[in-house]
């Protein structure tokens, strides 16, 4: 804090830094909120005075005045997961950019007492909007109960009636993953999906069959994982062993790595012997041996639609209830033309 901040007696108003800046109370309530009616040169003025001083907006002070928080509660689950995570801090990048703070409460469970708690608890904080980060059934179930008073967003590929929602279109990533493997020549492509009770895993199937489908192929073997590396790891050594599939495709890239591991043991090249294809487009799978192939889903996007979305309804205007947003195919070294058989080095 300034030398001028600190020898006054009480922190720095607003008052003070209109004065400071030689412009009114207004236009210093202008700039701090972002107005676009503010010239270029007045905010410099202010932003110089404000850093001066060492100005912090009573952000308490405003909320008895205009009854609200400034501030969106998140509800979310498995929060270790690379999906989840991202998730979370996409809503935190546009929040704050929207100037709004976020208050995150993990779920201890998905049950419907577990979340009604949770969302009491942001409501007794006087949360303006609610986010339900909704990747399970149960969750679905019991946001479709909730009344809550305050704008909510579930985050997944949810389907509830009267529930706004946000989410990556997983279907059609499934299907752009698995139209990629046919297009490479691929005719036995197995799928290693994430756990049945998870609604992308069923959305990232149900795009795996689509595109089985719709060029007349029967679905290769389907295995479940639990999105762990070793759960991959294990369903691969099954599909290796039986040497069913020229091709996998992988709900998520921690699984890939998994199946990565496996084919390496049993001594296939990929992608001559096995091309994989994962999901998320993680950090690390371009730097897998080989870079992955994977379906890319945009973090920040979801991010900026949600928060969007709950401004819309804290302003009053009405609501938009279901967003898709496009995933896309990332193409890497893990994919090539199908071989005309499974061949060890």
């Amino acid at each position: 804090m300034s030398e001028n901040a600190s020898a006054n007696a009480h922190p720095p108003v607003m008052a003070d830094v209109a004065a400071k800046a030689g412009v009114s109370h207004q236009t210093v309530s202008r700039v701090i909120n972002n107005h676009p009616n503010v010239s270029a040169k007045t905010r410099v003025v202010v932003e110089a005075a404000i850093a001066e001083l060492g100005y912090r907006r009573n952000t308490a002070a405003r909320a008895l005045v205009t009854r609200r928080s400034e501030t969106l509660g998140v509800v979310a689950h498995n929060m270790e997961h690379f999906g989840p995570a991202h998730i979370l801090l996409g809503i935190q990048e546009a929040a704050h950019a929207a100037g709004y703070a976020v208050n995150t409460v993990g779920l201890p469970d998905v049950s419907e007492r577990a979340i009604m708690d949770t969302v009491e608890y942001h409501l007794a904080h006087q949360m303006d909007g609610l986010v339900v980060i909704a990747p399970q059934e149960e969750i679905v179930r019991a946001i479709e109960r909730l009344s809550p008073g305050v704008p909510l967003v579930a985050i997944g590929d949810i389907g509830a009636a009267g529930v706004q929602n946000v989410g990556v279109d997983q279907q059609r990533g499934g299907y752009l993953a698995t139209k990629h493997l046919i297009d490479q020549g691929h005719r036995k492509i197995a799928h290693i999906m994430g756990p049945v009770d998870w609604l992308d895993a069923q959305a990232r199937r149900r795009g795996w069959e689509a595109a089985l489908a719709s060029a007349g192929l029967e679905p290769g073997p389907l295995l479940v994982g639990d999105w762990s590396a070793e759960s991959g790891y294990e369903a691969a050594k099954t599909l290796i062993d039986n040497g069913e599939c020229t091709a996998v495709f992988v709900a998520n890239d921690q699984m890939s790595l998994g199946v990565m591991r496996a084919a390496y043991e049993r001594k296939l090249t990929l992608p001559r012997d096995l091309s994989i294809v994962g999901f998320d487009d993680s950090p690390e799978s371009g730097f897998y041996y080989p870079p992955l192939t994977t379906i890319r889903q945009d973090f920040a996007e979801l991010g900026r639609r949600c928060v969007g979305m709950l401004l819309d309804g804290i302003a009053g205007n009405d609501p938009l209830f279901s967003v898709r947003i496009q995933p896309h195919l990332v193409v890497r070294g893990s994919t090539g033309l199908r071989p005309t058989a499974l061949t060890r080095s």
